[in-house]
């Protein structure tokens, strides 16, 4: 019933392609019915074009270590994206600078239960928004080797990310390898803008990846009612998806899907509620049906602290996330504020977290030593296993052990300074930073990067807007 609500959508209603007459020309050139600047395809059609998308695809990283596979049962992992503010137990609330950015890639880096660095992970407001791109997207290049995302909020910006990566991999490597990935929402209800029509043109073109994501707030955005904000959610990235392959097939493209409700009373957008907890798990099947990755939850919260609102709306929302199958999930760890801050604390915590969500995700082992039939030899009835070979074989890796949860007695907790999670996180975070090292980097693509940032710097007005 979703899938011919998204159908009925594309077919009858149809979705604006506005401000970018190159897009609707390449509609046009594919038979779909376009009026003025509305599109429609019959039922089946968007599917159809969105068939030569891969399901599976390789991002590669700087260091090959860091290769991510997205799509399959593989899920990737990467840290909150788009805040103009940043918190910390010390620093409070403000507005993100350069150096939070860096210092937010460096954490990000250094914790391996994220496999992906994003990209704004904080907005720099303190560099001009013209120029601030470049900064961000050297500093992913610079203090992280992992995957990484790249702008998407003007052509030329989207350019400049695409040569900056090029720099560095290789424009051979490029042709045949995805390395870079856009991320765009629709501007929903209904509407693709030149925004991502034109990054879709830049990074597909290029023969590299986007994440088409539609941000449906139910009840603005899209209907009340959580089916139709569903199917509406599936139609536009649908319809996004299929530009993407009319630009060039085989493109990788990650179906996304961010949809949130809201308080009716105030308007404010609410998270980890149990309406956008069932999305997770409902869009995950329409994306297996697709044969398409998949893009949604992350660790969510409406809450302005690290505190416990914080935590059971990020556990409920991340959890469906994960159990919904994303294979990529930007916002993984570090949102606060309904994405308007980055939280130091908050980004180590979730981290810390998923570490947990990925044993869970790794399953039951089921082989002779899970089993464990040789401690049953050794071990008589109203025993205990405590020392016996088989523990000791194995007391290392059998539990995940969280880094800032305290499960010590009370006396050695009082002992150790009576430290809340928060306070543990910050003294964590401080201490990744204080023991940073760079990853390598080759001198010559070093130097070609910086280049082509000062190269660009010059070029290029300082503008605030």
């Amino acid at each position: 019933m979703l899938e011919r609500q998204a159908d009925w959508l594309i077919e009858e209603v149809g979705i604006e392609f506005r401000a970018d007459p190159e897009a609707l020309r390449l509609w046009r050139q594919v038979g779909a019915d376009v009026t003025g600047t509305r599109v429609r395809m019959p039922a089946g059609m968007a599917r159809s074009l969105c068939s030569t998308a891969p399901p599976v695809f390789t991002q590669h990283a700087r260091n090959p270590a860091h290769n991510v596979e997205i799509g399959g049962s593989s899920q990737v992992f990467a840290p909150v994206y788009g805040p103009p503010f940043v918190r910390d137990l010390e620093g409070g609330r403000r507005y993100g600078t350069i150096r939070d950015h860096a210092n937010l890639v460096q954490l990000a880096w250094s914790m391996p239960t994220l496999h992906h660095t994003g990209l704004v992970i904080c907005e720099p407001c303190d560099v001009p928004v013209s120029k601030r791109h470049l900064d961000m997207v050297y500093n992913q290049l610079v203090y992280s080797d992992k995957p990484f995302l790249g702008a998407i909020t003007a052509m030329s910006r989207a350019q400049d990310s695409v040569d900056m990566a090029r720099v560095v991999f290789g424009d051979g490597f490029m042709q045949e390898h995805c390395v870079i990935m856009g991320n765009v929402n629709t501007n929903s209800p209904l509407m693709v803008d030149k925004v991502v029509t034109e990054a879709a043109r830049v990074y597909c073109g290029a023969g590299q990846g986007l994440v088409g994501v539609p941000f449906i707030l139910s009840g603005a955005m899209g209907p009340v009612t959580t089916s139709a904000s569903i199917a509406q959610a599936l139609a536009e990235a649908m319809m996004v998806c299929a530009f993407t392959q009319i630009v060039r097939p085989g493109a990788p493209f990650v179906l996304g899907n961010f949809l949130s409700s809201m308080s009716l009373r105030s308007g404010a957008p609410t998270f980890g509620m149990p309406e956008p907890v069932m999305s997770n798990l409902v869009i995950g099947q329409l994306a297996r049906r697709l044969n398409l990755p998949l893009r949604c939850g992350g660790s969510l919260t409406a809450s302005k602290l690290p505190d416990a609102q914080a935590a059971a709306e990020s556990a409920d929302s991340m959890l469906s996330t994960v159990l919904g199958g994303a294979n990529f999930v930007l916002h993984a760890a570090g949102w606060l504020e309904s994405g308007l801050v980055t939280g130091y604390e908050k980004l180590v915590m979730d981290a810390d977290r998923l570490g947990a969500y990925q044993v869970l995700l790794n399953g039951l082992p089921m082989d002779e030593n899970a089993l464990a039939r040789d401690a049953y030899g050794e071990v008589e009835p109203a025993g205990h296993f405590l020392g016996c070979e088989h523990t000791m074989r194995n007391y290392e890796t059998a539990f995940f052990e969280s880094e800032i949860s305290d499960t010590e007695s009370f006396e050695q907790w009082e002992d150790a300074g009576s430290m809340d999670a928060v306070r543990r996180a910050h003294d964590r975070w401080k201490e990744i930073l204080s023991s940073y090292q760079p990853p390598a980097m080759d001198v010559a693509k070093k130097d070609a990067l910086d280049d082509f940032l000062a190269r660009r710097k010059r070029e290029l007005p300082d503008a605030w807007y």
